[in-house]
């Protein structure tokens, strides 16, 4: 049966958010041995009330067609953002309605939150001592509301095994295509992504997108340097060699790409090199160690040690799980 995905709508809810799940898991397709397409998830949206209207942000209400008891036969449960959200955003405490509906989630269900619905998984506990986001302009209060979370207010999501949370709006579409990849591999992910016209993997956090100061028109991008990058990881980049590109200092474009990326140069490689060693394991039937090659790391020592770091797993067992996951 398909993955079950419950998408908790709330009085308030923001569209655009509200359809993120729908999007991204809704048109995850599989593969039959026949051939044929296989819906990899069955999403479902629900409310905290029997089935009704549900008011949005926008000029409408849409009409959903469950009620909480769905929240009792999902595998995942999504709660995206709400403005409506009272007494949790304001005391962080769940009215008793929400907490009725929330006490149907089965344990051990994957709880996952689109921007500010990260209040509600931590007004009902699900975040106490661990690391969450939210979006970047609510962190503060966030922070302050619920002092036993740890945030982070520079990451576009968290994954936290069986809790994720994602900072606000397209941010979701991050975390869903992230588990869409955690799921069933990059090639699933990567194919979403192109249907749905954004990247699949968006570099850096959402430091990036807080409002600073406009830099001066004459200063250069690092985008180049970026493409000319990626064009070659399979071959040895130090740093000046992506400065010189821009023809800028190594200071400077330290500095310049950091602002615009949220990470370091380095860490930015080592990211792009894990995706292109993911893609090569779940599409190829290369040796580990000409991946580790192909990738840029050079030996399967460096791979396996990047890759247990960034997955959790070594290359053979992601390999073995992805490539039986696309073959069933």
């Amino acid at each position: 049966m398909p993955h079950r995905v419950v998408v908790l709508a709330l009085d308030g809810a923001l569209p655009f958010e509200l359809g993120i799940p729908q999007r991204i898991f809704g048109r995850s397709l599989g593969t039959e041995p026949d051939g044929r397409d296989r819906k990899l998830y069955e999403v479902v949206t629900c409310s905290i009330r029997p089935p009704g209207p549900v008011r949005t942000d926008a000029d409408f209400a849409v009409l959903v067609e469950h009620g909480p008891e769905a929240l009792a036969t999902a595998d995942t449960v999504v709660i995206p953002a709400s403005y409506e959200l009272g007494p949790v955003f304001e005391e962080g405490r769940l009215t008793e309605e929400l907490a009725a509906a929330l006490a149907l989630v089965r344990p051990g269900t994957r709880m996952v939150s689109i921007c500010t619905g990260s209040y509600v998984l931590a007004a009902a506990g699900y975040l106490d001592g661990r690391p969450a986001t939210t979006h970047w302009s609510y962190a503060d209060h966030f922070q302050r509301t619920f002092p036993r979370v740890r945030v982070d207010p520079d990451v576009l999501f968290i994954d936290d095994g069986d809790v994720l949370t994602s900072a606000g709006v397209a941010a979701g579409i991050d975390l869903c295509l992230h588990l869409v990849r955690r799921d069933h591999g990059a090639a699933v992910a990567n194919e979403i992504a192109r249907r749905t016209v954004v990247p699949p993997y968006r570099d850096g956090g959402q430091a990036q997108y807080i409002h600073r100061p406009l830099p001066e028109p004459q200063f250069a991008t690092t985008t180049a340097a970026r493409a000319w990058a990626l064009a070659r990881l399979d071959r040895p980049i130090l740093l000046r060699d992506m400065a010189e590109q821009e023809a800028m200092s190594v200071r400077t474009f330290t500095r310049r790409f950091r602002e615009e990326v949220g990470i370091s140069p380095g860490q930015w490689l080592t990211q792009q090199r894990v995706e292109r060693a993911r893609q090569l394991l779940e599409s190829t039937d290369l040796a580990i160690d000409q991946v580790a090659r192909d990738a840029g790391f050079g030996t399967a020592t460096s791979l396996r040690q990047h890759l247990q770091a960034a997955l959790g797993v070594p290359p053979t067992v992601y390999r073995r799980t992805f490539r039986s996951s696309a073959d069933a």
